[in-house]
């Protein structure tokens, strides 16, 4: 392959898309994907509970993510017949299974990015 040829490292992401692993690396690799599973972790939370926790996460992308991980079945969206309505988020089984992935990257960054601690400080600490 030429240096400036791109064709085949232009298609893997495609061809990753396919693949569990590459499921799985674009999951956790969107950060508000998983700061949602890690707020989650913790317990059902509101829509506006989940922007607070989350920074400056914008209402659209949050509710962009949210539907997502409703439809791949992560999270279950609760209604409830109140007034004013009440909706509250939950995490599925598949959105549980995720925890132990989760406690493995904490430890991870705990050994290996302790230093760069500082410069993420709208990532909460899991500790779960």
């Amino acid at each position: 392959m030429k240096a400036n040829d791109h064709s085949s490292t232009d298609a893997m992401p495609e061809a990753c898309a396919t693949t569990p692993m590459g499921q799985a690396i674009h999951l956790i690799g969107d950060v508000w994907i998983l700061l949602i599973i890690i707020n989650l972790l913790r317990g059902p939370k509101r829509f506006n509970e989940l922007r607070e926790l989350m920074g400056n996460v914008s209402p659209k992308t949050l509710s962009q993510r949210l539907k997502g991980l409703e439809e791949s079945q992560f999270v279950e969206r609760r209604a409830f017949a109140e007034i004013p309505p009440r909706v509250e988020y939950h995490l599925l089984e598949k959105g549980r299974a995720l925890g132990d992935v989760i406690k493995a990257l904490e430890h991870f960054a705990e050994h290996n990015l302790s230093s760069l601690e500082a410069a993420s400080p709208h990532i909460p600490t899991p500790h779960l």
